[in-house]
């Protein structure tokens, strides 16, 4: 008898944990925490952390994860180092989302058995010379693609 022919599309196995990185824990993967937790917080574990040590998170960010109804505020950065000594590194995923932090991601795998994707994510601060309505602009789309891709990664 013929063996049926393999899926052509594997399902991943569904995520229990996942850290989000990018370089300051300031922006970008702070608000992928918020987001992911704010939709699977009750089912997936979820973390951030950044390269390097970081300012406060941003209030561009905190504002617009606010116009949805999710509150950062409270978010206070930190980078992979105090992330691991506070809890270790136990995560099924880490999502980076900038270079730097995906370099760092791939040299962790040396020693952890996690899976690692790059999400391409365009830092918002670096639009500097335009009214504050159009950088708040910028930051609701790293929000909408973040939660987009978010909740089409993490559903069960």
């Amino acid at each position: 008898m013929a063996e049926p022919p393999p899926d052509p599309l594997p399902r991943k196995p569904r995520v229990q944990s996942v850290l989000f990185m990018c370089n300051f824990n300031a922006v970008r993967s702070p608000a992928a925490e918020a987001i992911a937790r704010h939709y699977f917080g009750k089912s997936i574990y979820v973390q951030s952390a950044g390269v390097r040590q970081g300012e406060p998170i941003d209030p561009f960010m905190v504002a617009a994860l606010d116009e949805i109804g999710i509150n950062a505020s409270r978010h206070r950065p930190r980078t992979i180092e105090e992330l691991e000594d506070w809890e270790g590194l136990n995560f099924d995923l880490i999502i980076t989302l900038a270079p730097e932090a995906h370099h760092r991601a791939l040299a962790l795998t040396h020693t952890l058995a996690a899976d690692v994707e790059y999400w391409p994510t365009p830092d918002p601060t670096l639009i500097q010379d335009a009214s504050r309505e159009q950088r708040l602009d910028a930051y609701r789309d790293v929000r909408d693609g973040l939660m987009a891709k978010i909740k089409k990664r993490l559903k069960s």
